[in-house]
């Protein structure tokens, strides 16, 4: 099937690894299938793979251009209603069986999907569940050669660290979008640090996790100031961020 896009959902859906990733959750899904949501629906296409397994699939995205897209590119389903709507505002009327919230960026720092998760899935049925699962974080030091906040693509920078998993949340659970956390992390090398990557791995469920894709959590480089460290010297920072309040919340310090 041909989608119509926006240029932004047109490279999504040209990172084929991305889309073969949900895909395989959905086919994997096991629970019942009367009703799914798919919240921020993009150009349809997870609706699309979901229209095979559910008897009803609501799909909700804010923008209203790229909803008409949607509504087009779905019509043919009689299974498939379109919602122009914030998800934080519409008005959820059944309980699913499947949320399914494709709201992802690195640790979820710069895109919705906790607070989005955190009010719809008092809509999820009692045995409901979310694709995806749940997401783990890594962080590890390096030396950047541009030393200010960006995403890894493409730049130079040497790691200086092994990763350590620094949070791991599952969706079903409540979320509080504050995070704080003070990361210790071991050099495996003499050099300078002058920065921290942050890495998010996505878990679609209990067999299926994914790294970062092209369109799918890029690593997050954040700048600390220069330090000069030896092998085996043990380095704590404090990490905060507000999860949907984008990289502006970022704040880091040595301790």
């Amino acid at each position: 099937m041909k989608f119509k896009t926006t240029p932004y959902h047109s490279d999504l859906l040209k990172d084929t690894d991305r889309l073969s990733a949900f895909w395989q959750a959905i086919q994997d899904y096991d629970g019942n299938n009367e009703l799914a949501y798919d919240l921020g629906c993009g150009s349809g296409v997870l609706s699309y793979f979901l229209s095979s397994y559910f008897k009803e699939i609501i799909a909700i995205e804010v923008d209203k251009k790229t909803s008409l897209i949607a509504k087009d590119n779905l019509s043919d389903f009689e299974n498939i209603q379109v919602v122009n709507s914030d998800v934080l505002e519409y008005d959820f009327t059944e309980k699913a069986d499947l949320i399914v919230c494709e709201m992802l960026d690195t640790a979820l720092i710069d895109e919705e999907e906790i607070p989005v998760l955190n009010y719809a899935k008092r809509f999820l049925k009692e045995d409901g569940k979310i694709i995806p699962q749940a997401i783990i974080n890594t962080a590890e030091l390096v030396n950047l050669e541009r030393h200010y906040l960006h995403w890894d693509e493409g730049v130079n920078y040497e790691v200086i660290s092994e990763p350590v998993v620094y949070s791991q949340f599952d969706f079903l659970d409540e979320i509080a979008p504050e995070f704080e956390a003070d990361l210790s992390l071991k050099a495996n090398e003499d050099g300078n640090i002058n920065g921290l990557k942050i890495t998010t791995y996505t878990k679609l469920n209990e067999n299926l996790i994914v790294g970062p894709l092209p369109m799918l959590n890029p690593p997050l480089i954040i700048p600390l100031d220069e330090r000069f460290v030896k092998e085996n010297d043990l380095i704590n920072v404090k990490l905060k961020y507000i999860m949907g309040k984008g990289i502006e919340s970022i704040e880091t310090c040595y301790l």
